[in-house]
């Protein structure tokens, strides 16, 4: 435990994740400004040191969270023509997915001023939701153009699909509930068949972009 007065490195990322483990665990109403700096192991009041209240505390981690799946979505566009469609777009899900999603967007959606301050963030610029689509739509446009993905594939409703079920998955699961990133699974497989999910037309054997 950190002793007061003794700086912490990485902070916001050590209660970040001390929260999501509280969360996985134990579930929202477990979630309080004590139990995360517990499993943290750090001082009572460091939580309250780096951040305005526990509402924004909790309203930063969402907003951090969206911002790296985000930035794991604009990812994409340096998988064009490597690998496969439907596998590069389950690197999409497992981010949406992998950091306790479900959990903790239940977790802002039952805490209302954590919730006015996404929004707020959302509105002004921070990335979520739509940053995400359109990094899908974009890449699934490119490997549409490469052969890779159904030429009669719209890219932009693929990618509404995708991340609008996610978004519909997050906000109907909970801890203990079945593990939702089947379902989308499911979802990349009726857009991406079999058949134009890997190399095609324009993309090389060996699943590299054409020179």
């Amino acid at each position: 435990m950190s002793p007061r007065g003794v700086a912490t490195p990485d902070v916001r990322e050590r209660l970040f994740a001390a929260a999501e483990r509280v969360v996985e665990r134990d579930g929202p109403g477990a979630l309080t400004s004590r139990s995360v700096t517990t499993e943290a192991g750090c001082a009572k009041g460091l939580l309250h040191t780096h951040f305005d209240g526990f509402d924004a505390f909790v309203a930063e981690l969402c907003l951090d969270r969206f911002a790296r799946t985000a930035e794991r979505a604009r990812a994409l566009a340096g998988l064009v023509g490597r690998g496969t469609v439907a596998g590069n777009l389950d690197t999409v899900v497992q981010a949406l997915f992998d950091s306790r999603g479900p959990a903790l967007s239940g977790l802002v959606m039952a805490r209302p001023d954590a919730a006015l301050r996404v929004r707020e963030a959302l509105a002004a610029g921070a990335p979520g939701f739509a940053a995400i689509e359109e990094a899908v739509a974009a890449y699934l446009e490119a490997e549409r153009l490469l052969g890779r993905a159904p030429a009669a594939l719209d890219p932009a409703i693929a990618a509404l699909a995708l991340v609008g079920t996610g978004h519909h998955l997050l906000m109907t699961s909970w801890p203990g509930s079945p593990d939702p990133r089947p379902a989308v699974r499911r979802l990349v497989a009726s857009l991406i068949p079999d058949g134009d999910a890997g190399d095609g037309p324009g993309a090389p054997a060996d699943g590299r972009a054409p020179a």
